[in-house]
């Protein structure tokens, strides 16, 4: 498939939830006046513990979402997830330039209370219970990437049992 066009036999629907966090209008001054663009921040997800981020770019907002979604469908990636799917296994912190993103899971009946970025990314990969706090500089972009650098960092109970060779039930004691 050529880089930036779609195959008109590619089936979109797969069950993908698709979120727009940010739309950005740039603009480039040349000698006859001003070139203007878009950049679309988008996270697809399928709400059962996978989720990928794209930022795409073109010269309108509709082109930029679809850039954005196809690259975020090539970005995905499966995160852990506990408590039957409702938060995420332990609380984490990542940094993208000076951005923090801090990420921890809550009780049942909680809901994910977090900021615009933050929140779709979570509720695209299914988390539906988590407190997060962002810190530091707050471009949506920087927030975004912290966001799945956060959850990179997650650790379910079996992959810290392999980690520290050490059987699965010595480690729930």
């Amino acid at each position: 498939m050529a880089r930036g066009r779609r195959n008109q036999n590619e089936d979109f629907s797969e069950g993908f939830e698709e979120r727009v966090i940010y739309i950005n209008r740039v603009a480039k001054v040349v000698k006859g006046g001003k070139n203007l663009g878009f950049t679309a921040i988008v996270a697809v997800g399928d709400r059962a513990g996978r989720v990928g981020v794209g930022l795409g770019k073109a010269r309108e907002v509709s082109n930029a979402i679809q850039k954005g979604n196809e690259i975020a469908r090539r970005n995905m990636k499966t995160y852990p997830l506990s408590d039957g799917g409702r938060t995420i296994p332990h609380p984490v912190m990542a940094e993208f330039r000076s951005t923090r993103v801090l990420i921890k899971p809550a009780a049942p009946g909680t809901g994910v209370i977090a900021g615009s970025a933050v929140r779709a990314i979570l509720e695209a990969v299914g988390v539906q219970d988590a407190i997060t706090k962002v810190l530091g500089s707050r471009p949506p972009i920087n927030i975004a990437y912290a966001t799945i650098k956060a959850l990179d960092d997650l650790e379910d109970m079996k992959m810290v049992a392999k980690r520290r060779r050490i059987p699965l039930e010595k480690l729930k004691r």
